[in-house]
């Protein structure tokens, strides 16, 4: 089965403030494995229950699974990325 990935309007701010060659490789690694498996990395905890990460280099990827879409909420700084607002993240999961 193959995941239609989406992004919501915060990745497009997350990435600007990565270089063109770090943001272009974490997009290609994104479409190449979330669309194929997107189930097979973990599933996070407490304030991000129901919400999965997946981790490219220093990087992290916070991500949802609804039907047959992955919805990328955040990419960021593996140290950076939980320290955001939660209620950011999960108000609106769903395309858009």
């Amino acid at each position: 089965m193959v995941y239609n990935v989406v992004y919501k309007k915060s990745v497009s701010r997350d990435l600007k403030k990565l270089t063109k060659v770090e943001a272009t490789r974490i997009l290609n690694q994104i479409e190449k494995e979330l669309s194929k498996n997107p189930e097979s990395n973990p599933s996070l905890k407490g304030k991000f229950v129901g919400l999965r990460k997946f981790r490219i280099g220093d990087y992290k990827i916070i991500y949802a699974i609804l039907e047959h879409d992955v919805i990328i909420l955040r990419i960021g700084h593996r140290k950076e990325v939980y320290k955001k607002d939660a209620s950011m993240v999960l108000n609106g999961v769903g395309p858009g």
